[in-house]
């Protein structure tokens, strides 16, 4: 058993690993920025450090602080959450040159499944559908247009490094290319430091749909079943739901096992996600692999049982994970909400402030994953989540009906809230019926 795990990570997640820890009773070390001093997972955690200042690369993308306040109080494990260092394949490196155990997958894997076109070609040798597309990083503007021509327009150009949205152009013409792979590149090497682009066949209308993967040290991998993850603004997620209404259970199955197969060809350790397109023709083809645990976890542990968290801590002891396909049972519907400290009438601005009056709600079939309270102060510096208020009941009316309660209940003072748009995204006939995609919400905000 670890002694003591820092969380390289901070707001709801962190408290997430911090319960994790505590329930496994392990010593948990929280790292916080100046910005963060007030935050709950740095009052909550059994021990705290100051690693920098407010801005990010100097606090928690500082490899070296996180490193080093984990030497200097006697981590023996890192958990990186989401997001900031858990993609980071050197930190992963450094976290195994100096004794400490990473909880996470190794560097190979974070490194293939992080080029989105090596991890096209990865699914590809697992016998995955895939779509259409450039089967690797495009060679110049020409090659873009030769590809482009052959699958014929549209087409998507991605970030080979992407993620978040960034990096992705539509590509409707020939003539509208030029222009695409200037403004991708560009982009790709803001964001990542790295201006490699791919293109792929744009579906028209697609779900977007992910599997819940856990693979051990010895060879066991399974899924958690899948989520449903259409609803989205601006390539972010908004919505989530398990089962997704939208997938008969043959499709399921067969989605389900060309997962586990992607994630055995990776050699693949750890809890990840492998995410797929489906087109409204229900044929599906894989997207990417997230290889970290994802900020929608929730409804799938609500569905099964499984604490996803508690088992990316046994597996990087080296645990088996004790369990074969066929024990995993879907029970019910779940859906998370994710509430943000964001103005919907100011094209969803951020609305950092001091949260004046809170009331969380709460009753049979709730949960809340959050890090605010009453009297503390939402910093400027970091994405806008308050809380993931997430709902499960017996099937899937009943789920929709106790989110609408519980999300009447959800009252911020101090703050501007999504709380309002999503009462009216659950009121939704589009939602409702489940007969949504990933356009719905861009549609609705028209």
């Amino acid at each position: 058993m670890f002694k003591k795990i820092l969380i390289a990570n901070r707001g709801e997640i962190a408290v997430r690993i911090i319960r994790a820890c505590r329930d496994m009773g392990i010593v948990s070390l929280a790292v916080y920025s100046e910005a963060d001093k007030d935050a709950l997972h740095s009052h909550i955690a059994d021990e705290s450090v100051c690693i920098g200042p407010a801005a990010a690369r100097e606090s928690y993308l500082n490899v070296e602080r996180v490193i080093s306040a984990a030497l200097s109080s006697g981590a023996d494990a890192i958990h990186p959450g989401y997001g900031f260092l858990s993609e980071n394949s050197r930190f992963v490196e450094l976290c195994g040159e100096h004794g400490i155990t990473f909880i996470g997958p190794t560097p190979e894997n974070i490194r293939l499944l992080g080029d989105k076109a090596q991890a096209v070609i990865t699914a590809q040798k697992a016998g995955a559908p895939t779509v259409p597309g450039s089967n690797g990083l495009l060679k110049s503007l020409g090659h873009a247009g030769e590809v482009a021509g052959k699958i014929g327009y549209p087409v998507m150009l991605k970030a080979s490094s992407g993620g978040g949205g960034r990096g992705i152009r539509l590509v409707a013409s020939a003539n509208e290319m030029q222009s695409a792979w200037d403004n991708a590149r560009a982009e790709a090497l803001a964001c990542f430091g790295d201006d490699g682009v791919y293109l792929e066949k744009y579906i028209a209308s697609p779900r977007h749909i992910e599997i819940q993967i856990l693979a051990d040290k010895h060879g066991n991998t399974i899924h958690l079943g899948e989520r449903e993850c259409s609803l989205q603004r601006r390539h972010q997620k908004v919505l989530e739901e398990s089962p997704s209404p939208f997938l008969s259970s043959e499709t399921r199955a067969r989605m389900g096992a060309d997962a586990v197969s992607i994630a055995r060809q990776a050699g693949y350790v750890g809890a990840g996600t492998i995410e797929f397109l489906a087109g409204q023709d229900k044929n599906y083809y894989f997207m990417e692999m997230n290889p970290r645990i994802q900020v929608e976890h929730p409804v799938t542990e609500l569905v099964t049982g499984r604490d996803i968290v508690l088992e990316q801590i046994r597996i990087a002891l080296g645990e088996h994970l004790g369990y074969n396909q066929s024990d995993v049972i879907q029970s019910g519907h779940a859906i998370e909400c994710r509430v943000c400290a964001e103005d919907p009438a100011k094209s969803f601005a951020p609305c950092p402030g001091e949260i004046k009056s809170l009331n969380v709600p709460g009753g049979p079939g709730v949960r809340v994953d959050s890090s605010v309270y009453q009297g503390y102060k939402i910093p400027p510096y970091y994405d806008s989540l308050i809380a993931k208020l997430i709902v499960h009941d017996h099937d899937r009316p009943g789920a929709i009906t106790r989110m609408k309660r519980a999300m009447a209940e959800f009252l911020v003072d101090g703050v501007s809230t999504n709380c309002d748009f999503h009462l009216e995204l659950l009121k939704n006939p589009d939602f409702t019926s489940g007969e949504y995609c990933i356009d719905t919400l861009e549609k609705l905000m028209n």
